[in-house]
């Protein structure tokens, strides 16, 4: 990976992973223990996801952007591996933000909708962890640097 357009997969990749970990595994279980209601924390902790959600699918895109070379119909290395968990985290992160996340603020079927949810967020973040391992491996790098 010699130059910035090779290096940006990488970063996206980098900041969809690590910002679903700060926001899920962090910032909102904080929320919810230091904030002196259960419904304020939820109302804070549905704003960081909103936000997140805008993070996963800027992320996204850009990885869905840059996985063809240069308006040629050859993809990118790394994007070979990596497609289908890019485009499954965007779908997700859509579906939680649209179709999950207006359920919980309704509290309407809270502990179905929160589970959903939960699931959701996770396969995601599984989804960001694929596309960061593959396209961080040694291998991935041997084969940009030959092609």
């Amino acid at each position: 990976m010699s130059n910035l357009y090779e290096r940006v997969p990488l970063l996206a990749a980098a900041l969809w992973w690590g910002s679903l970990s700060a926001i899920g595994f962090m910032a909102v279980p904080m929320l919810f223990a230091q904030l002196p209601t259960p419904a304020v924390a939820g109302f804070m902790a549905a704003k960081l996801f909103a936000a997140q959600t805008w993070v996963s699918i800027a992320c996204a895109a850009v990885l869905l952007v840059l996985s063809r070379r240069n308006k040629e119909q050859v993809l990118q290395p790394w994007a070979k591996a990596c497609l289908g968990f890019v485009i499954a985290g965007m779908l997700l992160a859509f579906l939680v933000q649209y179709g999950v996340s207006p359920r919980i603020v309704a509290r309407d079927n809270l502990k179905l909708w929160h589970s959903v949810g939960t699931v959701m967020y996770a396969l995601q973040w599984l989804c960001a962890l694929v596309v960061l391992w593959r396209i961080g491996s040694p291998s991935q790098a041997k084969a940009e640097a030959t092609a």
